[in-house]
């Protein structure tokens, strides 16, 4: 199939690219450009040309299957420079997307014209690079400084009218693009208007105060990340150098992170989340129609839950227990729907029409007898769970999905409270649910699969990413977690300061430390879970009595103003306290402990191998489909940074037999925590990884 056609409407040419599904910038679509451009250069009767994508969008960017793969010509850089020294105008006519390599194509026409919805960005910085074809050096002379480094140091893509508003797009189409564009190029052509490549445009001058900002608020925000401070050079070398050189720093720049560290996480993690939706189970099967969605509870998981699902278009019934909580439950709504007013991202008349006919807040189950799928959000017991079900079960139509947002119970043991297990799923939203992208789908013994492939259909609805998770205490995230932590309370038992581990934690990239984190929750929380699971405590489980006597001291985190950290006015992101210090030393001498000192490195080292370990056990007991599943949960649900992969490809690139020595140093000291995971141990002793066990 050809993959670049070119034809002509009148006098002027249209080249259109038709490389589906995305249209990316493989080796064929290269030299398909090339050759279109040689023949309307050749070609008398064309005095103008549109570059334009077959299909849903313009040019997605670069071709995926080469990643890895040695480069072969035409190169991008010298296709787009190709274009731009073209002696007859070219128009990029853009819809859709136009991301990386497939906006610097559009930056490499003379003239751009986009339909008002399509997203246009650099998002190179995403996946540990640069824009490398010339990118960082023509959106600068477009849009300015500060603009061009906020798109290329963010990687978020803009509208095209957005676009056009900050002075990349020129032209707007209002209805067929492809005419649009035509007329847009035979205006070109009558007004006499000729190539304009964006180069010939002067550089920015150098403005010092705002690269330096730029440089201590990136070294602040993408701490350990290199990417962001590459594209900060790349534009400074476009400031102090001519195009050729400052193109030759780019494409320098752009190569040398190409087999770095950061890259391979990067790109690691962009797969991982393509081949989450994959479930074998469902392939092939039609999931149910989902229109009308209830919830029950209005609390923060609720209403938030809610608010995923309005905004996505469902008509959602929110119950409560009484009046007042109903109303409570409309008004978080209303606040978390007139946030996203202010970001920018919901139009007034879209909030107010949500509010008015898109949601209603009831008291009493009946009112969710048209609901096709219900999402139970209330208190985290099993006895107050089952009765929801109960309820759930009288009242709801034939078909509907029953939905649990439990954290860590049973499943299983809920769906057997109805007499329909098969219709019970677990979707497990983290908070804020109208935010965070990651919602685990965990999959009882009795799931339907059209039910599985419900849950999954309505995660690309909400806009979220779905991961299988099978039945166990946590199930994928929050098991791990909870090792994790007891890793980490270890450490502290055992002479660690929170404080040191957080800090050490942060610096290895995570945006909070797990004491932070705890503050954020509530330490009531982890005392609950802590309580829940006290009856099936091991002889040799080691508590954190230092977080029982802070929560008894009623210093319950940030909603208390005080936690590990102290929460006021003159440190309203917390400060450490030495009264949390002293009551950590009472809690080790009433133990009989003699503290000991640790270091960054072996607290990061410490709190990794726990979080493989206990990966390696949900992955070899099938809780996830594979390694790559787990690296997706923590990069989009528990903050791990994304430029390390996840924590199996972290193992994978520190090293399998280096985690496994680790742990069984640990476990000279405490072997009962500190048991290796029998499938770490098969695969470092065949020299394999966890990536060779995905999917």
């Amino acid at each position: 199939m050809t993959q670049v056609s070119y034809e002509k409407a009148g006098n002027v040419a249209v080249i259109t690219v038709d490389n589906p599904p995305v249209n990316a910038l493989g080796q064929a679509v290269r030299q398909g450009l090339w050759d279109a451009i040689t023949c309307f250069e050749g070609d008398d009767d064309a005095q103008a040309a549109i570059i334009i994508g077959a299909g849903r969008l313009f040019i997605g960017g670069a071709d995926i299957t080469e990643f890895g793969k040695p480069p072969v010509k035409p190169f991008l850089p010298d296709l787009i420079n190709r274009i731009a020294a073209s002696p007859k105008p070219v128009v990029a006519a853009i819809h859709g997307t136009a991301l990386g390599g497939g906006l610097e194509v559009a930056l490499g026409a003379h003239y751009r014209i986009a339909t008002k919805s399509a997203k246009l960005g650099l998002p190179e910085v995403t996946l540990g690079v640069i824009p490398g074809a010339g990118g960082t050096q023509r959106m600068p002379r477009l849009v300015g400084l500060d603009a061009a480094i906020t798109l290329m140091t963010s990687g978020r893509p803009v509208s095209g009218a957005q676009a056009l508003d900050m002075g990349f797009v020129d032209a707007l189409a209002e209805d067929d693009l492809r005419a649009d564009a035509l007329a847009y190029a035979a205006q070109l052509i009558a007004d006499g208007a000729g190539p304009r490549a964006v180069t010939d445009l002067p550089f920015p001058a150098a403005d010092a105060a705002l690269l330096a900002d730029w440089r201590a608020r990136l070294t602040k925000t993408a701490k350990g990340q290199v990417a962001p401070l590459a594209v900060l050079d790349a534009v400074i070398a476009g400031t102090e150098l001519s195009y050729q050189d400052a193109s030759a720093t780019e494409r320098r720049l752009f190569l040398s992170m190409l087999d770095t560290p950061q890259r391979s996480g990067m790109m690691h993690a962009f797969f991982a989340e393509r081949a989450v939706a994959k479930v074998p189970e469902i392939k092939g099967i039609a999931p149910r129609d989902i229109a009308r969605a209830g919830v029950i509870g209005g609390g923060t998981m609720g209403a938030g839950i809610a608010t995923a699902m309005v905004l996505s278009g469902l008509h959602v019934t929110l119950v409560e227990r009484d009046e007042d909580s109903a109303a409570r439950a409309r008004d978080t709504i209303a606040r978390n729907l007139a946030s996203a007013v202010k970001r920018g991202k919901l139009a007034e008349a879209a909030r107010d029409a949500i509010l008015s006919d898109a949601l209603a807040t009831v008291v009493g189950y009946d009112a969710l007898s048209d609901a096709d799928l219900v999402v139970e959000a209330v208190f985290e017991n099993m006895d107050v769970k089952t009765q929801v079900f109960q309820e759930l079960d009288r009242v709801c139509k034939p078909g509907a999905v029953m939905a649990t947002n439990t954290s860590y119970l049973d499943v299983n043991q809920i769906a057997q409270a109805t007499s329909r297990p098969g219709d019970v799923i677990g979707l497990h939203f983290f908070s804020p649910a109208h935010v965070m992208k990651l919602l685990e789908i965990v999959v009882a013994d009795a799931t339907a699969t059209d039910v599985t492939a419900t849950a999954f259909a309505l995660a690309k609805k909400l806009g979220k990413i779905g991961v299988r998770a099978g039945v166990c205490d946590g199930f994928i995230g929050n098991r791990i977690l909870s090792h994790y932590r007891t890793a980490v309370d270890h450490m502290v038992l055992d002479g660690a300061s929170p404080y040191a581990v957080d800090r050490a934690l942060v610096d290895f990239g995570f945006a909070m430390g797990p004491y932070q984190v705890s503050d954020l929750a509530g330490l009531d929380i982890g005392y609950m879970t802590r309580q829940r699971k006290a009856p099936d405590a091991h002889p040799l489980d080691r508590a954190p009595v230092f977080a029982d006597a802070l929560y008894h001291q009623g210093w319950l985190g940030q909603k208390t103003k005080h936690g590990y950290y102290i929460y006021d006015d003159a440190s309203p992101k917390g400060r450490t306290d030495a009264a949390v210090t002293a009551i950590i030393a009472q809690s080790r001498e009433g133990l009989g402990l003699t503290p000991r000192d640790f270091t960054a490195d072996e607290i990061t080292r410490r709190t990794m191998a726990a979080m493989v370990n206990e990966a390696a056990r949900v992955v070899e007991e099938g809780i996830a489909q594979r390694p790559s599943d787990v690296d997706v949960v923590f990069l989009s649900g528990y903050g791990f940074p994304r430029y390390r992969g996840g924590p199996l490809h972290y193992a994978d690139t520190t090293g399998l037999d280096v985690i496994l020595a680790d742990i069984r140093a640990f476990a000279q000291t405490d072997p009962h925590f500190w048991s290796p995971a029998p499938l770490l141990e098969q695969l470092a002793a065949a020299g394999k990884t966890f990536a060779s066990l995905n999917r």
